[in-house]
């Protein structure tokens, strides 16, 4: 009896990261991948961002004022085509302190990125605040709204999220669907 290789897609973790925090959790998704056996790059949007040659793809950004950065935003109107045509999530990291803010309903809108890129899901991860990386008028307004400096990211969610895609992608190769 013979047994089959299932070769299971190539994924790219595209992120958008102002401070690190962001980026953290973009490899933190990729070792939960590779441990089930996925293959999966992570890439800075703004500096290698390039769709081609993935399968699949899991596309983050930090979240400032509500919105995506910038670069995040102009990715997807560069790749809206492309994403829409493989399996594409998306993830925001925001919000931080004790209680969140903002919390989560009111952290990002994205409904249009959702649209463009046909994602599959968007998840919401709570943030990091670091003082030190700030600089002059957002360590101005973290001191007017009263923010905390603190980690909030919760890695079980992180895990607990990237698990139920990598669950998804291998039932996905394994019936030979895109």
């Amino acid at each position: 009896m013979s047994s089959v290789a299932i070769k299971y897609p190539k994924v790219l973790v595209a992120v958008a990261s102002k401070h690190g925090g962001t980026q953290d959790i973009a490899y933190g998704i990729a070792r939960i991948l590779m441990g089930w056996g996925i293959v999966a790059d992570v890439r800075n949007i703004e500096t290698d961002g390039e769709v081609d040659g993935y399968e699949a793809v899991i596309l983050g950004s930090a979240v400032y004022r509500g919105s995506w950065l910038k670069s995040a935003r102009q990715f997807v109107n560069k790749h809206a085509a492309e994403l829409a045509t493989r399996p594409t999530w998306l993830f925001s990291s925001g919000p931080i302190g004790k209680p969140l803010k903002p919390q989560f309903d009111e952290a990002v809108q994205i409904g249009e990125i959702i649209a463009k890129t046909k994602a599959r899901e968007h998840h919401v991860f709570t943030g990091k605040l670091d003082k030190r990386n700030l600089n002059l008028a957002e360590r101005s307004i973290i001191k007017a709204i009263g923010l905390e400096e603190g980690d909030w990211r919760d890695w079980n969610d992180v895990g607990t999220w990237a698990v139920k895609i990598a669950k998804e992608l291998r039932k996905r190769a394994s019936i030979g669907q895109d």
